[in-house]
């Protein structure tokens, strides 16, 4: 199995880094290939459109993807999971590789989300893309307990 979070911005919160990262660990701990990449975050200001900020946001994500990838899309707009839900899907997600992939300040642009074949919302609250990141990875360990009948889950 193999999955890549890619996310706009690079992380810079240590408390958040260190968090995800003990995940990350976790997950590689099951045989799971787990890496994580990031592209430049746009600066919004009134040289650029909102809009435009995002556009070539997810271009620079689309040029950091593989064609291969199953893009799974952090969106507010996504299916809301359960943990169960997320183990039974992550299998698929992840034949042959799933790509994880959150937006910027913004959030991500249209063209992205043609790209990605599924999209998932973690709730209607919105949340710095930095926590977002340690959210993604431990529901990702989480998922992969269940899948395992590892006792984390209970």
């Amino acid at each position: 199995m193999k999955i890549r979070l890619l996310t706009v911005g690079k992380p810079r919160e240590r408390e958040a880094i260190g968090l995800h990262d003990r995940y990350a660990e976790r997950i590689r701990r099951f045989g799971v290939s787990y890496d994580t990449a990031h592209v430049a975050e746009v600066q919004a200001g009134r040289s650029y459109s909102d809009d435009h900020v995002m556009q070539r946001e997810a271009g620079n994500l689309l040029q950091a993807l593989d064609p291969r990838d199953r893009v799974v899309a952090l969106h507010p707009s996504g299916k809301q999971r359960d943990s169960e839900q997320v183990a039974r899907k992550l299998e698929s997600w992840a034949t042959p590789r799933a790509a994880f992939v959150i937006g910027g300040p913004l959030g991500l642009h249209r063209d992205l989300l043609q790209r990605a074949e599924d999209s998932w919302s973690l709730s209607q609250l919105t949340f710095p893309h930095e926590l977002v990141r340690v959210l993604v990875a431990e529901q990702l360990y989480r998922a992969l307990t269940i899948r395992r009948g590892v006792p984390y889950h209970k």
